[in-house]
């Protein structure tokens, strides 16, 4: 068996991950099966065309047998439905895909689609914690939001197929992502961009929510790592060691973007919003060999600086019908109601 698939390549830590395969196996291919939905913008990988070692399948994981082939070394399975906010508003999509798509997958890999299964999942399928404490691979599922929830399920389905068919396959769940190429829905592109352009900070609530953030590389590196290194059946968290309250957050981007906080407005908060995440990576540590290797304000300032090279490639996103729309109903009636 030889190369990989990644699902779901087209998105923001998938297309990182496809080009870190690309350049640490030289002499593999790099699959990419993925739907082109609103998040997976084809404009991510722009720069691989034609690229002798890279092959593109739009596709969508509930039919991978369809235009994919078999025989793969791993399959990273990343494509999923992943915002929150999104899944408030209906939850329909987040079970066909991340549910329904993760099975079918399963069942691909089962029948010789690929030699391992790294199922990629989040540390929101633990549900809230309170002022103290971590997350570990032991914590049980708590999930808060329809997201969380088909997560949590997806997890439980790839895990059950280790134990009643042997398939050799892990889990991992990572803490809040961040850096290049991230749709501009998510916390910190949506506030940078923003903050370039002199609008409105949206902030849930009072801001206090807490998340540790890792960047998209060192998860990556941590994905291959997984591979390489994961014991079939097993659960390996990763996580920054960068906890950081949301207003912090939003502030120190303000703060690099040269614009005044007087920019953020506190809106109502969204259903379920999880209080405070943390991530305990010490089995990460322990049995991958496995490190973050950028600490937040390095990371940070990286992010904002690839953001401000790279304007036309968000803006062509912010300026789209389904973005505005989703904006629109997601913050633009909280910032009225919060600032008459």
């Amino acid at each position: 068996m030889n190369g990989f698939l990644v699902t779901g390549g087209c998105g923001f830590i998938g297309s990182n991950l496809v080009r870190l395969l690309l350049e640490r196996f030289p002499e593999e291919e790099v699959w990419n099966l993925d739907l082109l939905t609103y998040a997976g913008s084809g404009g991510n990988l722009a720069d691989l065309a034609g690229h002798p070692r890279y092959r593109f399948v739009k596709g969508d994981i509930a039919d991978i047998g369809r235009g994919v082939r078999g025989g793969f070394r791993a399959a990273f399975h990343l494509a999923a439905e992943s915002h929150v906010d999104r899944s408030t508003v209906g939850a329909a999509d987040f079970v066909r895909t991340n549910v329904l798509g993760t099975q079918a997958v399963v069942d691909w890999a089962r029948a010789g689609g690929a030699a391992r299964l790294v199922h990629v999942s989040t540390d929101e399928v633990y549900g809230s914690l309170g002022a103290r404490g971590r997350f570990r691979e032991t914590t049980p599922l708590d999930p808060n939001s329809p997201y969380a929830a088909s997560k949590a399920a997806s997890d439980l389905l790839v895990l059950a197929a280790v134990r009643t068919h042997d398939l050799d396959a892990v889990v991992t769940r990572c803490s809040n992502n961040y850096g290049p190429w991230q749709f501009p829905e998510k916390l910190i592109p949506l506030m940078l961009t923003n903050a370039f352009d002199g609008e409105p900070l949206p902030v849930y609530g009072d801001g206090k929510q807490v998340r540790d953030w890792i960047h998209v590389g060192d998860h990556c590196l941590g994905l291959l790592a997984a591979f390489g290194k994961g014991r079939a059946g097993e659960v390996y968290n990763f996580g920054g060691s960068a906890e950081r309250e949301n207003l912090a957050v939003v502030k120190a981007i303000l703060l690099a973007a040269g614009r005044p906080e007087d920019l953020v407005r506190f809106v109502e908060d969204r259903p379920g919003h999880d209080r405070r995440y943390a991530i305990d990576a010490g089995k990460a540590r322990r049995e991958l060999g496995w490190a973050p290797s950028r600490r937040f304000e390095r990371g940070l300032r990286e992010t904002v600086a690839w953001y401000r090279s790279n304007e036309g490639w968000w803006r062509t996103i912010k300026s789209t019908g389904g973005f505005r729309q989703y904006y629109r109903g997601m913050y633009e009636r909280r910032l009225r109601e919060a600032n008459p």
